[in-house]
């Protein structure tokens, strides 16, 4: 098969000498993946991914992973693979592409690399770089300079000082509108985000709360990081030992412990990951709401899939709303 001119400009290959296949993965159901493999001028030859997919959901999706993926690997570059870049194709108008380094992926149960870091490790790395101060702006803010999708969800990144502003108007009331808008308004479920969002949220997570005060300083997470999205692997030609990577990220400059909360929600990472993830990236104060704060960002990813699902996703949103609202709605 031949490569589209304009990921060649991307990659600044040439077209005689690169050619593309069908690979594995993607990510989400409306992205089709790709290898490309070039004999380079050294002689050498260097492998490619691509994903592709059409219309403007697929525009929207690339932009946003691209970004994510840049913002990971500036901060941790062995974490995930890096992004060369995103457009459309010259031969098909329609048709969006990104395109990353290759990422070899290995069972598991391999053996990786005994000086490598861990995926623990790397993560806390990540937790504990914070976030660049967006152009505008005089101090690093809670958000992300894109659109990014979870899912199939386009979420909102608009700016905000504020994290406990961003997580309930960003993400609570955001991701609520996308619930009615594809399973109707339900007048029960609307109050309990509601809720949720003006008194549970800004009792957990309000600024004067966290850290004694402080508050919290915003850093990359990858923001859709359940077990499938983490693997092991080698990045790159296929040259050296495999290691903890992570990738289809819907990155966002957030609150560490916000990556917690799908992470709990799917399971996966027992407990012997989080004591070397808190070891180095310690719990936020009050660490007795610790747990909770999980939940409250689990929730998202449960009114998520109920948006894109629906079905039984609801009663875990549900269960987690009344626990918090009935603990902290009148404190």
């Amino acid at each position: 098969m031949k490569v589209d001119p304009a990921v060649l400009r991307v990659l600044s290959l040439d077209a005689s000498t690169t050619a593309v296949s069908s690979a594995g993965g993607g990510g989400c159901s409306s992205a089709s993946t790709s290898k490309i493999v070039s004999q380079l001028d050294n002689g050498q030859t260097k492998s490619y991914f691509m994903k592709t997919g059409s219309g403007k959901e697929a525009q929207v999706m690339f932009e946003g992973e691209h970004a994510s993926l840049e913002a990971i690997h500036d901060a941790v570059p062995s974490l995930c693979p890096q992004s060369f870049g995103h457009g459309q194709f010259e031969s098909q108008s329609n048709t969006s592409f990104l395109v990353t380094e290759f990422l070899h992926l290995t069972s598991r149960s391999v053996s990786k690399s005994k000086s490598a870091q861990s995926l623990a490790a790397k993560l806390a790395k990540l937790h504990t770089t914070p976030a660049p101060t967006p152009e505008g702006h005089e101090k690093p803010m809670f958000g992300f300079p894109v659109t990014t999708c979870c899912g199939d969800t386009a979420q909102e990144n608009i700016y905000k000082e504020s994290w406990a502003d961003f997580y309930a108007e960003n993400r609570l009331m955001f991701i609520l509108h996308q619930a009615e808008k594809r399973n109707g308004r339900e007048k029960d479920l609307r109050k309990l985000v509601e809720d949720t969002a003006s008194t549970v949220v800004p009792r957990l997570l309000g600024d004067k709360h966290l850290n004694n005060g402080k508050g919290v300083t915003p850093v990359v997470v990858h923001g859709d990081l359940w077990s499938g999205n983490a693997s092991v692997g080698v990045i790159g030609n296929n040259k050296g030992e495999p290691e903890d990577v992570v990738f289809d990220s819907s990155a966002c400059y957030a609150h560490n412990e916000y990556e917690l909360g799908i992470m709990k929600m799917f399971g996966g990472f027992g407990g012997s990951f989080l004591k070397e993830y808190h070891e180095l990236c310690p719990k936020t104060e009050p660490v007795e709401e610790y747990e909770d704060r999980v939940k409250l960002y689990e929730l998202y990813h449960h009114l998520n899939h109920y948006a894109m699902f629906g079905g039984g996703y609801r009663s875990g949103a549900v269960s987690i709303m009344r626990e918090l609202v009935k603990k902290y709605a009148g404190d």
